[in-house]
């Protein structure tokens, strides 16, 4: 499927972002301009179920072949995070990029307590007060964007990644060079994943005191996580 993209910049180098489940490109809507402002052209997708991009059978073999279809080949960078993180992992040897960067990924997620799929469908119903108080430090903005990708969201996503659907995905090896940015504390990278990431040869970074979605929680931060990446 060919996903609806929002470009940032006009840039030589290319990055591209991929977002996590329940969003759509709008997550992205500090970085996209800080990469396009380092001379980027950024390019953000709607994964399948989400934003504006098209609803069908869903899986994450089907997400990564979706980002393939529609994202250009040798890019600069690449960054994923959650699902996105999933999803550009089984992609990255087709995409090829220079370098990638996996925020807080969800490749482990049948060791994640107290998530299961009933948890992220529910959500789909969250009032702004449920989203100030789970991330007490996003701004204004970011729980506007909040509101419009859970509306724009289809929850059947969620089938596709619990239950039976929830393996190891770890990768085996970085393909190109990687960096994995970590919440602090994360429930989807322990301190032994950081350790086997790093023996694997992934460069592994704690953003210190951010959640999950480490852009929106400490976007200085996580700018400043990927100083020598971007």
């Amino acid at each position: 499927m060919k996903l609806h993209t929002r470009e940032w910049g006009t840039g030589d180098r290319v990055a591209v972002l991929v977002h996590g489940i329940m969003s759509d490109h709008r997550t992205w809507r500090r970085v996209g301009p800080a990469l396009a402002d380092k001379g980027y052209r950024v390019i953000g997708v709607d994964l399948r179920g989400h934003g504006a991009s098209g609803r069908s059978d869903y899986s994450v073999e089907g997400w990564a072949d979706d980002l393939v279809e529609t994202l250009p080949r040798d890019a600069e960078l690449a960054i994923g995070h959650s699902l996105g993180g999933m999803a550009l992992a089984l992609a990255v040897e087709r995409l090829a990029p220079a370098r990638a960067a996996y925020c807080d990924p969800a490749w482990v997620l049948k060791q994640v307590d107290g998530v299961d799929r009933s948890v992220f469908m529910d959500f789909k119903h969250a009032t702004r007060e449920m989203i100030v108080a789970l991330s007490p430090r996003w701004e204004e903005a970011d729980v506007d964007v909040e509101l419009a990708t859970l509306a724009a969201w289809d929850p059947d996503t969620a089938h596709a990644v619990f239950g039976v659907h929830a393996i190891d995905r770890i990768p085996a090896r970085p393909v190109v060079p990687s960096l994995v940015l970590v919440a602090d504390p994360s429930s989807f990278v322990s301190p032994a994943l950081k350790r086997e990431l790093v023996e694997r040869g992934f460069e592994v970074r704690t953003v210190g005191g951010a959640g999950h979605t480490i852009h929106r929680d400490d976007f200085d931060a996580f700018m400043g996580a990927l100083d020598g990446w971007v």
